[in-house]
């Protein structure tokens, strides 16, 4: 038995998209995207839509959750910077493709973004800086 282990994880809401899915949280949002998909400016949207209906006026990470390889419009990130309410972007994979990959997609979004390589590390990270805002 853990002491002081904190209160199970309760999905707020999931989206099947036509991506992958993405899972919503109290204070966070999880994306699995599926094998060979490409994240468009078009599909991102549909994500930041989804931000907006559950975090419209508060404070929110997101984990991208790479258990598949997929592509992605590296513009997207231009729009995301725009969303003063997302305060945390965290990426967990074990490839070292998306390693290096994550290097370029820093580039392009410029605010708090973090590599992981274990989840919990991700999210706890993005539960610290979504508190700190």
């Amino acid at each position: 038995m853990k002491v002081g282990q904190s209160k199970k994880t309760i999905v707020v809401r999931e989206y099947q998209l036509e991506i992958g899915k993405v899972q919503v949280y109290d204070d966070y949002m999880v994306s699995i995207f599926d094998e060979g998909a490409t994240l468009t400016l078009e599909r991102a949207y549909q994500i930041i839509g989804i931000s907006e209906i559950h975090f419209r006026d508060r404070s929110f990470g997101y984990i991208s959750l790479r258990k598949h390889s997929y592509a992605i419009d590296p513009t997207i990130y231009t729009y995301l910077r725009g969303l003063d309410n997302l305060k945390a972007f965290a990426i967990v994979s074990i490839k070292e493709m998306d390693m290096h990959n994550f290097k370029i997609e820093k580039l392009f979004y410029k605010k708090p973004m973090k590599f992981f390589i274990e989840y919990n590390n991700a999210l706890n990270w993005v539960k610290r800086r979504v508190k700190a805002k």
